[in-house]
C-alpha cells in the first residue's frame, strides 16, 4: 500500500476512558515534602486519543470512537478537528477524567489517576452503533481501560462483533478486559495484541521472566486465534510474534523525557505497518521508531514522517531465535 492508499484507509481507533493528561515536571519528587513544579502542561489524552493522534501525524485517515465527557471536551474537539480526526466518539453528561503525571528530571513518571464518568450499557451500545458501518478489510485500535460501570468484557465483545465482520482489531488491554478478549472462540479472537511483560504475565497468573517462556507464551496465543502477538519489554525492545515469523527488535538510543504514550505510539506504528501490508521485520521497525520517537514529542504528537523513516531504518531487528539463543 502506498503513502497515498493510507490517506483513504478505513482507520478507527476506540477509547472507552480517554483522559485528560497533566503532565507536571518536576526536579525530584519526595513523597511527604512540598514539590514545586517547574512546568505544567494539559493534553488530551488516553490510549485511544494518542493512538489516532499518532496516526493522523502520519498522515493516515482516521476515526474515534468511544465515549468523552461534554463537559470538557473542548481539548479534544480541538485536537480531532487540527488534525483531521473523524469525531464520532458519544457523549456523556459527566467530565472526562483527569490524569496527573508527575515528571521527573531524568524521565520518572508517577500516574495519578483521577475518577472520571461512569458509563453503561447503553453507552456502550452507542458505541458499537457508531461502528456499524465498519466492516470487512477495516482496521480497529481498541486500547485503554474502561470506566466504571461497564462489565469485564466490554472491549472484548466490541472486539469480537468487529472481528465477525471481517475487521482486524488491534487489542491494546489489560487486566480482565485482556482474559475476556482472551476467552473469545477463534472467529471472534482480535487480529493482534500488545501486552508488555507484566500486563501478559497478570493475564496468564505465571511468571515470565525467562525469556524462552514468554516466547512461548507469546506462540501459545496464537492457537487462539490471534495473528500477531506483540510483547513491549521496555528497555529490552519488543518481540513480534506471528503465524509465519517472529523477530525481535531492539530500541534505538533513547532520548530524554516522559514515557508517557509510547506504547500507544507503538500501537499507531503496529496498525499503519499493517495498513501498508509491510512484513513482520519492517512493521517491528516502523512501530519501534513511532516508540522512540513520541519520546521526542511532548503530548500526542509524533515528529515529522521523514525523522520516523530515519529512526525505522536505524531499529536493528532479528530473527525471536538469535535473541532467544542470547538468554
Amino acid at each position: 500500500m502506498s503513502a497515498a492508499d493510507l490517506h483513504s484507509a478505513d482507520l478507527h481507533t476506540v477509547a472507552l476512558n480517554p483522559a485528560v493528561d497533566l503532565t507536571v515536571g518536576l526536579s525530584q519528587l519526595v513523597p511527604g515534602e512540598v514539590a514545586r513544579a517547574r512546568s505544567a502542561r494539559h493534553d488530551p489524552g488516553g490510549k485511544g486519543v494518542n493512538v489516532a493522534s499518532c496516526l493522523a501525524d502520519w498522515g493516515a485517515r482516521v476515526a474515534i470512537h468511544g465515549l468523552l465527557g461534554a463537559e470538557n471536551a473542548a481539548r479534544f474537539e480541538k485536537l480531532f478537528a487540527s488534525k483531521g480526526i473523524a469525531d464520532r466518539m458519544v457523549r456523556l453528561a459527566e467530565p472526562t477524567r483527569t490524569n496527573i503525571k508527575l515528571l521527573e528530571e531524568g524521565g520518572r513518571t508517577t500516574d495519578v489517576n483521577l475518577p472520571g464518568f461512569s458509563a453503561s450499557a447503553r453507552d456502550l451500545a452507542a458505541v458499537a452503533d457508531s461502528l456499524a458501518d465498519v466492516g470487512a478489510g477495516a482496521l480497529v485500535a481498541i486500547s485503554g481501560s474502561q470506566p466504571p460501570g461497564l462489565e469485564d468484557d466490554a472491549s472484548a465483545r466490541l472486539a469480537g462483533g468487529l472481528a465477525r465482520r471481517g475487521a482486524r482489531v488491534m487489542l491494546d488491554v489489560s487486566g480482565a478486559p485482556l482474559r475476556a478478549a482472551l476467552a473469545l472462540p477463534a472467529d471472534a479472537a482480535p487480529f493482534a495484541i500488545k501486552p508488555n511483560r507484566h500486563e501478559l504475565e497478570e493475564c496468564l497468573g505465571r511468571p515470565l521472566a525467562v525469556r524462552a517462556d514468554l516466547v512461548a507464551a507469546a506462540r501459545g496465543l496464537l492457537d487462539r486465534g490471534i495473528a500477531l502477538v506483540v510483547v513491549s519489554l521496555g528497555t529490552e525492545g519488543a518481540i513480534f510474534v506471528g503465524r509465519d515469523a517472529a523477530v525481535h527488535a531492539a530500541p534505538v538510543a533513547l532520548s530524554h523525557g516522559s514515557t508517557v504514550g509510547a506504547g500507544d505510539a507503538m500501537v499507531a506504528g503496529i496498525v499503519s505497518a499493517l495498513a501498508e501490508g509491510l512484513t513482520l521485520d519492517r512493521l517491528a521497525q516502523r512501530a519501534t521508531a513511532f516508540s522512540v520517537g513520541k519520546l521526542r514529542n511532548a503530548g500526542p504528537h509524533l515528529p515529522e514522517r521523514t525523522e520516523l523513516r530515519s529512526l525505522a531504518s536505524a531499529v536493528p531487528v532479528r530473527p525471536l531465535s538469535a535473541w532467544l539463543a542470547e538468554g
